[in-house]
């Protein structure tokens, strides 16, 4: 897997301050994407485990209190991303107690593989839908367009 960006301190990507992953992938392709950039699953940099290590260390960090890790993109549930983000949300829960996953992704809830499912029983926010540009509204909290849904799933 691949990610554009990440951001140890983010306080746009969901509530209270959080690390926040953009990563590299996606398929749907939605007309007026702001991420456009983040549409080749190998643009950006290689994740690795290193990497993966550095969000563990930035959500246990007690300086700066996040409430969780974010992850967006491109789309965490595109295929080529599945193994690595399973190996991310798993790390979290297991090590960073307390912390929450929030996930944005084009896919719908009730359409996702058994492996995309797997990911999602790990997380505590879903944000599910393409984003529509004539259904945009920048008054919308935490989603582009008004299809789109938050799931608070646990």
């Amino acid at each position: 897997m691949h990610y554009h960006q990440y951001y140890q301190t983010d306080v746009i990507n969901g509530p209270g301050t959080r690390a926040t992953l953009f990563v590299s992938g996606c398929e749907h392709q939605c007309r007026g994407c702001y991420n456009q950039s983040t549409w080749n699953p190998c643009s950006g940099h290689l994740f690795d485990e290193q990497m993966m290590q550095t969000i563990i260390d930035d959500l246990n960090d007690s300086r700066i209190k996040r409430r969780g890790l974010s992850l967006s993109g491109g789309d965490p549930l595109f295929p080529g991303n599945l193994s690595a983000i399973l190996a991310l949300v798993t790390r979290v829960k297991e090590q960073c107690p307390g912390k929450d996953i929030w996930l944005w992704t084009g896919y719908l809830l009730d359409e996702l593989t058994a492996e995309q499912q797997a990911i999602v029983e790990l997380v505590n926010v879903v944000v599910d839908g393409k984003f529509e540009q004539s259904l945009a509204d920048p008054s919308l909290v935490f989603k582009g367009s008004s299809n789109q849904v938050i799931h608070y799933l646990r």
